[in-house]
């Protein structure tokens, strides 16, 4: 989720080359529509309650909906990232309702979460 520091939503082209290369090396043996979803979508590590994240921003509510159903793939995702074998393997699913607010399925307790503000996360979850 863009932060301040981060460029202007329009000119994310670095992080759309490393989630290229992420679907590339990591999901090469997966579903080919499961590879055609992914290219729509930008990927990031971020960490919320002190444990390191994945999220996969998705354009639409469609895609997160449907990636949410699919969640298995993702499994070990931060380990491929951060060589950590320790590290929880919590992912993210997110679209933007509307500006700042974010609804995003959380692996860690398969429910919808919304964060109202991406730097500093305060979620309401409704199972």
């Amino acid at each position: 989720m863009s932060e301040p520091h981060t460029p202007p939503r329009k000119d994310r082209t670095l992080e759309k080359a490393l989630t290229n290369k992420i679907i590339d090396d990591y999901f090469e043996h997966s579903e080919s529509w499961l590879r055609a979803i992914l290219r729509m979508c930008i990927f990031s590590l971020a960490h919320l309650d002190g444990q390191p994240v994945f999220i996969v921003e998705c354009p639409n509510q469609a895609v997160a909906k449907r990636l949410s159903r699919k969640t298995y793939p993702f499994r070990g995702i931060i380990y491929f990232l951060t060589d950590n074998l320790y590290l929880d393997d919590r992912s993210l699913f997110c679209y933007q309702e509307e500006e700042g607010i974010w609804r995003c399925f959380d692996t860690s307790t398969n429910s919808w979460t919304t964060l109202s503000n991406p730097q500093k996360p305060t979620a309401s979850t409704d199972g």
